[in-house]
């Protein structure tokens, strides 16, 4: 077990609390952490790029001219590739980038993402994300005080409406939920700041 300081919104130390080192403090995988990745990425592909092959270009339906005689190469169609308003050989057709990533590859990468902010001293537990207002100004001051610097992700168990109304005015600055927790943004952030009942619920979720 890993000793973890809890702070509140003061950045004073409340607590301690330890922490599974199956989750939390692992041997990563840069491998299946990249794959996973790139997954999250590739899902948000639209795959709807699409050209017309000879099959489907209008026209073409008649020999252009006899078969022999012409002097000239024997022809099936003016719709070929290599006539104007032919059809493309080989060009891109609607399909899905996504691909599939085994459950226990996809729990490996989150545990390498939150292994490599708690080994870097990224990561930051507080007792209750709860904001006592809506208001960005209070929230700034929040992260100026917790001196919390660069990309900062929120992650939340509870509900963190006031938060997220306080800071989405904030481009360096997300909140998500512990069941919306991910690779991408956990590898994005610079910061990754979650309440105490978070880490309960990723050790529950993960282990």
């Amino acid at each position: 077990m890993t000793k973890v300081n809890v702070i509140d919104l003061k950045g004073s130390k409340v607590k301690d609390i330890n922490i599974n080192d199956e989750i939390w403090n692992i041997e990563g995988n840069d491998i299946v952490l990249k794959k996973a990745i790139k997954l999250q990425m590739d899902s948000l592909r639209q795959g709807s790029a699409k050209v017309k092959d000879r099959s489907e270009v209008s026209g073409g339906g008649r020999k252009p001219y006899r078969q022999k005689g012409t002097g000239n190469a024997r022809q099936g169609s003016i719709r070929a590739p290599h006539y104007r308003g032919g059809g493309v050989v080989f060009g891109p057709t609607q399909r899905s980038y996504s691909f599939k990533m085994n459950r226990k590859e996809r729990r490996l990468a989150l545990k390498t993402a939150i292994s490599e902010k708690l080994a870097e001293k990224k990561l930051v537990v507080i007792d209750s994300l709860e904001l006592a207002s809506t208001k960005t100004k209070d929230a700034i001051k929040m992260l100026e005080t917790l001196k919390l610097e660069g990309k900062v992700l929120f992650i939340s168990c509870h509900d963190a409406e006031k938060l997220y109304l306080a800071t989405r005015n904030l481009n360096n600055v997300a909140v998500i939920m512990a069941d919306e927790i991910n690779v991408y943004d956990l590898v994005n952030a610079d910061v990754v700041v979650c309440d105490e009942d978070t880490v309960n619920y990723i050790e529950e979720a993960l282990k």
